[in-house]
């Protein structure tokens, strides 16, 4: 079994993961996506994830990260990447995942990106007349 270490810190608006561990995400665990959607259920929709110290992540990871964004967009949130390695770049590349996540190789640039991050609508009121 693979241990994931996971390290939440919040810095103003926007929560943190540092992951940490046996430098791989594996389908065999759901950590990530419980604490994410923890986070959602908390309130704690602006989350960025910090991918330096994982090497490696499957397809049932890349499906966790998937499921994480879908959960956190519904809530209007965001979910977004910072420090990948050249490894996970590159399968993210392949996947074409880089279109559906915003990623970046600088913490500062990424916490401001939260801030210009567009208002969105989460469930559609509706119309009275």
């Amino acid at each position: 079994m693979i241990n994931l270490y996971i390290n939440e810190r919040r810095v103003e608006v926007v929560t943190v993961l540092d992951l940490k561990g046996r430098e791989r995400i594996r389908g065999a665990t759901t950590a990530l996506y419980e604490s994410i959607r923890c986070l959602a259920a908390e309130g704690k929709t602006q989350v960025l994830l910090d991918l330096a110290w994982v090497k490696h992540i499957d397809s049932a990871g890349m499906g966790e990260l998937i499921a994480s964004h879908v959960a956190l967009g519904k809530k209007g949130g965001a979910l977004k990447l910072m420090h990948i390695t050249d490894s996970v770049y590159e399968l993210m590349t392949i996947t074409k995942l880089l279109t559906v996540f915003d990623v970046y190789d600088d913490e500062p640039e990424a916490l401001a990106s939260f801030v210009r991050e567009p208002l969105r609508i989460v469930e559609p009121q509706p119309l009275f007349m």
